[in-house]
């Protein structure tokens, strides 16, 4: 295969149109930004007894990384909604983290919907949309985050406020530390990792070379399920390449069954496993004994070590990793990384079935009756303008 392509500044602008590779390029500095603004929240809740983030796509994975780095640190349960209305459970004292980056997402939108009616807690993070209009009419505590970036390049933008509201509602500690750890490993990658660099000498640039052409599938365990996640995701969007993920332990119970008697297929796959130098002996052990069976059947085994001695460092640097090569795979393959037609055709063709417009009318219902009367409780609470524990 020429590889000349990825050393090529010039032929790489050409492919990659509208410069998505910059968002790899200058992650660190969005990191960096996105600390400072999250540095402005305020929080007026009192402890939820359970949190739900609610959102979809680009929006929903820094939900799905936070919840996975909590496991083990704060003790109030976490889940991330990627659906059109909230868990029956969730009343007022549950904390609704609304994350659209965009702001218009439909799903995301009548989960907001479901979370005012059930007097919820709510804060809201975008950078715009619809989702801003409800959230300053109504008085929503929000935070509004630079606008202008594919919704999959705004991930710091999307998790490090998440942190940090964890952090000033009093369920986590030391956000900043775990940040400055994860700061100078992401600025290393970009480094290494970066246009002018040649292929052998770039770990990521050499990956993508070896698994073009292949149907990546993404094993993670622990804190790294959500990064395998996000690792596909990056795959399918960037790269316009099918892939699939899993976790450990539960894929040795089921989907490693499925290299037994399907060769044809899967040697068409390479397994990425993430791993960590941390990582529990009984992991360990696991992913040895789990290579060793599949390798006869897939066209390459590799593996990707995560750095730093904190979770969130660990994690970003996975990302980062990943972010690096869905771009490099998509320069391999001379498709421009931004465009996601199919989603686009998609989201016109949900048109035609009324649901944004029916949320949409079903917020502003809300919106004539705030400026009537101050959300009578016919509508949303109690009293005026308050939400859940929350006093403006």
């Amino acid at each position: 295969m020429d590889n000349h392509c990825l050393e090529d500044p010039e032929e790489i602008k050409q492919i990659d149109k509208a410069d998505m590779l910059k968002f790899c390029l200058n992650m660190s500095k969005h990191y960096r930004k996105a600390t400072s603004l999250a540095a402005d929240i305020t929080v007026k809740y009192a402890k939820p007894c359970n949190i739900i983030i609610a959102g979809m796509g680009g929006s929903a994975i820094g939900g799905e990384l936070l919840k996975d780095w909590a496991r083990e640190k704060i003790h109030v349960s976490i889940e991330v909604n990627r659906e059109y209305h909230l868990p029956v459970y969730a009343n007022k004292r549950t904390l609704v983290l609304v994350t659209s980056y965009t702001g218009d997402t439909e799903e995301t939108l009548s989960a907001l919907l479901d979370a005012i009616k059930k007097k919820c807690m709510i804060y809201c993070i975008t950078s715009g949309g619809l989702l801003l209009e409800i959230a300053k009419q109504l008085n929503i505590p929000h935070l509004q985050v630079p606008a202008g970036m594919p919704p999959r390049a705004a991930l710091p933008y999307m998790l490090i406020p998440l942190l940090v509201f964890l952090e000033k509602i009093g369920l986590a500690s030391d956000i900043s530390k775990e940040i400055d750890e994860a700061l100078p490993i992401i600025e290393g990658i970009e480094k290494q990792n970066a246009v002018e660099i040649p292929v052998k000498n770039s770990l990521i640039k050499t990956l993508a070379v070896n698994i073009e052409g292949f149907i990546p599938a993404i094993y993670g365990f622990g804190i790294y399920s959500s990064v395998a996640r996000r690792f596909k995701q990056q795959i399918n969007e960037n790269a316009k390449m099918m892939a699939k993920w899993d976790n450990l332990p539960e894929l040795d119970h089921n989907e490693v069954v499925g290299y037994e008697k399907t060769k044809g297929i899967t040697s068409q796959f390479v397994v990425i496993f993430i791993r960590d130098k941390d990582e529990p002996i009984e992991i360990r052990s696991r992913i040895e004994i789990t290579k060793n069976l599949i390798e006869p059947s897939v066209a390459g085994i590799y593996e990707v070590w995560s750095q730093g001695e904190n979770g969130l460092a660990k994690m970003l640097s996975v990302v980062a990793v990943a972010d690096f090569l869905s771009n490099y795979l998509a320069i391999l393959r001379k498709v421009d990384s931004t465009p996601v037609k199919t989603i686009n055709k998609l989201k016109d063709l949900l048109k035609k079935d009324g649901t944004k417009e029916q949320v949409i009318k079903e917020l502003e219902k809300i919106l004539v009756c705030y400026d009537f009367c101050g959300l009578c409780d016919k509508t949303v609470s109690d009293t005026p303008t308050t939400y859940g524990n929350y006093i403006p």
